[in-house]
């Protein structure tokens, strides 16, 4: 997925998921994984499962890079909710981006496990 979304052929799948690079803070490394998004203007929110790690390094806020709709961008990244803060906010994504009802019991049964990402674009940037 991720060589697809940094090639030409990126708009097969670039209106749904895109690239997200980190920093590892103990490490230093750059960290680039194919997240799904959902945009509201210079506001992007990500859902990640707890599992994964990425999302981690940016808990209190960092700046990330972005391979979003073929383009690099610069944006700033905060874990906005994560565990079982986040069923509302889980039937409220999963309901813009598959613009499908979900009940509060299934938001709550797979909030346990969600994170959720915020991440602003930078103004100015593309």
């Amino acid at each position: 997925m991720k060589a697809l979304l940094r090639s030409p052929a990126h708009g097969l799948l670039s209106g749904a998921f895109m690239l997200i690079t980190v920093t590892g803070r103990k490490t230093g490394r750059r960290y680039t994984t194919p997240v799904n998004y959902v945009r509201d203007g210079d506001l992007l929110t990500v859902l990640s499962r707890r599992k994964r790690s990425w999302w981690r390094n940016v808990r209190g806020g960092a700046p990330v890079t972005l391979r979003l709709r073929g383009k690099d961008r610069g944006a700033f990244a905060c874990v906005a909710a994560e565990g079982t803060r986040t069923g509302p906010a889980v039937r409220d994504y999963f309901q813009r981006l598959r613009h499908r009802e979900m009940s509060d019991a299934e938001a709550a049964a797979d909030a346990e496990d969600t994170v959720i990402v915020e991440v602003r674009l930078d103004a100015g940037d593309g």
